[in-house]
């Protein structure tokens, strides 16, 4: 079904002549840790991108993002320097999910919130 599929729909990974023109007319230019994997033209310079799953540009890293622009010269792998050590990868959006984040206050977590401390004052259109 992978063949039949691909010939039909663009919006799960390469179709079959997307597949066909990059590898006629393009130069690959690397593979980031999703899996996506860039080319460049081998006559006009223009720059693109297969995914590896859904076509969601959300899912192209942010150096990758800056070569598909140009807002680099060379593949991030030669032109950038490595990650510092202390970066984490980045978290999906949560929200929705049964691990977004929920307030003591939320519905879900009881209904019920903590007791005013007092600190508040209502505003009351007389100043009194």
């Amino acid at each position: 079904m992978g063949l039949f599929k691909n010939l039909f729909t663009w919006w799960e990974g390469a179709s079959v002549t997307t597949a066909w023109h990059s590898r006629r007319h393009g130069c690959g230019v690397g593979e980031d840790h999703f899996g996506n994997r860039y080319f460049t033209g081998k006559k006009d310079g223009r720059r693109w991108v297969i995914y590896a799953g859904s076509n969601d540009v959300s899912r192209v890293p942010p150096e990758w993002y800056a070569w598909l622009t140009g807002q680099l010269d060379g593949a991030p792998d030669e032109v950038l320097p490595p990650p510092p050590k202390f970066l984490r990868a980045p978290m999906p959006n949560l929200t929705g999910t049964r691990q977004a984040y929920r307030p003591p206050g939320a519905l879900e977590q009881g209904g019920r919130r903590a007791a005013a401390t007092g600190d508040y004052q209502a505003w009351t259109p007389d100043g009194a």
